[in-house]
């Protein structure tokens, strides 16, 4: 039996086709694995935070003033004071940059990118004096800046005295002052 070309095609077709059938790989004949079992997962529940906790008012005039700076009052140990009355609401984009620190008297520069870290945003503390050499990352709640050391502890609290000046305090006490 002669065949013609094209016929010798159709027969390698039909082989092909023919074994293709037979093959396991895109069968259903391979036993497939056995379905994994859920794993158990804690429950979701949503509710609402409560507001942040306002420090008591003080009496500014028992605090000195900061070294320097007769119009700024140092706040107490710890920053715990409210902001002063014409405190601007803080955002992140307006905290973002390199400041030129003040601790104590002593110079330095810290930068705060928008990097999200920590308590809120990565900081880079400068050549700075302790305890401010320590800030590892900071935030913004309403009118306060606040600096973060590694472990989430407050370093610093600072209040907008300017739309280009934070003033505040160190956690142990020494008055603290940011600028562009």
């Amino acid at each position: 039996m002669i065949l013609s070309r094209s016929g010798l095609v159709a027969v390698s077709l039909a082989a092909l086709v023919a074994s293709g059938c037979t093959s396991t790989r895109f069968g259903s004949e391979e036993p497939q694995p056995a379905p994994l079992e859920p794993q158990p997962s804690g429950t979701v529940s949503s509710s609402q935070l409560p507001p942040p906790a306002t420090p008591a008012p003080t009496d500014a005039s028992k605090f000195p003033t900061a070294p320097g700076n007769s119009q700024v009052a140092s706040l107490p140990p710890g920053g715990g004071t409210t902001p002063p009355a014409n405190a601007p609401d803080l955002t992140a984009s307006a905290i973002a940059g390199v400041w030129s620190a003040s601790v104590a008297g002593q110079g330095c520069k810290v930068a705060t990118p928008q990097t999200k870290f920590g308590q809120g945003y990565r900081a880079g503390p400068l050549r700075c004096p302790p305890p401010i050499d320590n800030v590892k990352s900071w935030n913004v709640a309403g009118k306060q800046l606040t600096l973060y050391d590694q472990d989430g502890g407050t370093l610093a609290r600072l209040y907008s005295s300017s739309p280009t000046k934070f003033d505040g305090q160190t956690s142990n006490g020494q008055p603290i002052s940011l600028s562009r």
